[in-house]
């Protein structure tokens, strides 16, 4: 599997972060070649890679690998993804297939993703672990280098990066929440909900899944589905203990003590001292624009939240004040109810 990416002829369907990436990765030992709907995306050094879109269809392709915010029904060539389905492959399988044995937590899940995942890097950095925070957080996987034995990749996925994967697995699955979202994509939460429980099906005995234990559409996934992976019901609950050793106003609502019960949770698997943890959110400032706090005084609290991309996400944000003033705006997403 090591040299699977050799001699491949490979299509690079859209030309962004994801896209370049895997250009540079796969450049030097197959043949590959770009298209975009938008041209010009394709630096001026790189129009000689870009193929016509009125020929596509007469060349073989080993593989297309198909950016993530590519909706295969209503893109430029549909018609002929449709039926070459069985090459689409993404970057978690071009990085899986040529690294088969590094360590990877992979963290999906409808809200708190980027936030679980940062938190959880911050703990492995403080305990002297070689980590790396990549995927939908915004750092590419395939940039990555010198990767050894030891190197734990966390890795936030959203459910395009899943839904396109054919033979991504990870041996810590994450799956912090579920409620309907990109329905607009997917069309019904059931897809949707597949394409995020795929992260847990291609496990094994010897690896890890975190469920929230109070979610009885996924814990009922996981019982149709016989799932082989070692299956840890998460009830943010049972980590009050730890909540209260925590003076961080960031931990103050209920999204956020589930998000850091999670890294809880795996910090204990992978045999990291809770205080540590502590210690760490004690510190942890959040991300810029996720329930960040710009302003702080006795009488006011300014939180810009403009990075919540659900009424769900929003919603534990707003049960843990009184006297709130909420403005907000853009378009309601399916499946949103207020």
């Amino acid at each position: 599997r090591q040299f699977y990416f050799n001699n491949k002829k490979i299509l690079i369907y859209g030309f962004g972060k994801s896209g370049i990436s895997c250009f540079n990765f796969l450049k030097k030992n197959n043949e590959c070649k770009i298209f975009d709907d938008n041209k010009k995306n394709i630096p001026p050094k790189l129009r000689e890679k870009l193929i016509n879109i009125n020929k596509i269809s007469s060349i073989y392709f080993d593989f297309i690998v198909l950016s993530p915010g590519i909706d295969i029904k209503k893109c430029t060539i549909s018609d002929y993804l449709t039926k070459n389905r069985s090459k689409i492959i993404s970057e978690l399988d071009i990085f899986e297939i040529s690294y088969p044995k590094i360590n990877k937590i992979t963290i999906t899940g409808t809200n708190g993703k980027s936030t679980t995942s940062k938190l959880l890097y911050e703990v492995l950095k403080n305990n002297k672990r070689d980590v790396r925070l990549t995927g939908n957080i915004g750092y590419p996987i395939l940039m990555e280098k010198k990767i050894t034995s030891n190197t734990i990749f966390i890795i936030e996925a959203s459910s395009y990066q899943l839904d396109y994967s054919k033979y991504f697995r990870s041996k810590y699955a994450v799956i912090l929440n579920l409620n309907p979202d990109h329905l607009e994509r997917h069309g019904t939460f059931k897809n949707y909900a597949k394409a995020k429980f795929k992260i847990v099906k291609s496990q094994n005995k010897k690896d890890y899944t975190f469920l929230d234990s109070k979610n009885k559409f996924l814990n009922e996934l996981v019982k149709k589905n016989r799932i082989k992976s070692k299956v840890i019901k998460i009830n943010y609950l049972k980590y009050k203990k730890y909540f209260r050793q925590i003076n961080n106003i960031y931990f103050n609502n209920s999204s956020n003590k589930k998000n850091l019960s999670y890294v809880l949770a795996i910090a204990k698997i992978l045999k990291i001292n809770l205080k540590k943890v502590i210690n760490t959110a004690e510190k942890f400032k959040g991300l810029n624009y996720r329930q960040q706090i710009i302003y702080k005084s006795k009488r006011l609290l300014i939180i810009n939240d403009s990075k919540s991309t659900s009424f769900s996400s929003t919603v534990p944000l707003l049960e843990s004040y009184e006297n709130i003033h909420w403005i907000l705006g853009g378009i309601a997403k399916k499946g949103d109810k207020f």
